[in-house]
């Protein structure tokens, strides 16, 4: 299957540090694509270089093209023109606005697609006139995956979405992203095997700023030594989300 994004010989560094040290891998066109890799080993970094949004000291190399065209360098307003949404890790919701306010921010386009994001999340057109910053963090994570749900985009970018939720809502997240991959490939920074074993299809795992792994999901989970060596954990912690 052609790839949307491609990522070659990606390198970053920041300050002294070099975070990046040649990744390079393939998001295919269709089904949720997993970043994965233990604390610190520069998932969410990938994310923003990719999008243009690491800090502008940062030294960064590389290639990045996304449908079959050169992205590199190009600031994140280009790249969200050609169809680049993206969650980020700390959900980025404007907490002294509304709920309907952060909406009519995201809008890109003349006919925001509501529907969609209303469809998903029943409650956010109940709270429209609540500020954002006294949601639940449940609540504010499902309003930053509305936001780029109001747009049409061509892939995902989703950065941690179950970081600090109770194992409810993680499986709500879970069955938000099963439904918006089904129109629209997602590539997801995660955690929670669970939630990758149920969402996911392909694997990225980083080690030592370069990629360790590249492939399906259920060989990778299913190989015990390999996923305690390069995620620090067990096939018991990777069954725990409901179906």
């Amino acid at each position: 299957m052609a790839a949307l994004l491609s990522v070659s010989d990606l390198r970053v560094r920041i300050g002294g540090s070099q975070i990046l040290q040649g990744v390079s891998f393939d998001v295919p066109a269709t089904g949720v694509t997993v970043l994965l890799g233990r604390n610190g080993v520069g998932k969410s970094t990938t994310l923003k270089a990719v999008l243009g949004l690491t800090p502008a000291s940062a030294q960064i190399t590389g290639t990045v093209r996304f449908d079959a065209a050169e992205v590199t360098g190009l600031p994140t307003y280009q790249l969200v023109r050609r169809g680049l949404g993206y969650v980020p890790e700390d959900r980025g919701i404007f907490a002294g606005l509304t709920v309907a306010e952060n909406l009519r921010l995201a809008e890109r386009s003349p006919a925001p697609d509501y529907d969609t994001a209303y469809g998903l999340f029943p409650e956010l057109a109940h709270r429209g006139k609540q500020r954002a910053g006294t949601l639940s963090g449940g609540q504010q994570q499902m309003l930053a995956i509305a936001r780029v749900l109001l747009n049409s985009n061509r892939l995902l970018l989703v950065d941690e979405p179950t970081k600090g939720l109770a194992p409810r809502l993680v499986t709500e997240v879970a069955d938000v992203v099963t439904r918006v991959a089904e129109s629209v490939p997602i590539l997801l920074v995660e955690q929670n095997l669970a939630l990758v074993r149920r969402v996911g299809r392909d694997a990225v795992v980083l080690a030592a700023g370069a990629v360790a792994y590249s492939g399906p999901i259920g060989p990778l989970l299913q190989d015990e030594d390999q996923t305690r060596s390069l995620l620090g954990v067990g096939h018991r912690h990777a069954t725990s989300v409901q179906a």
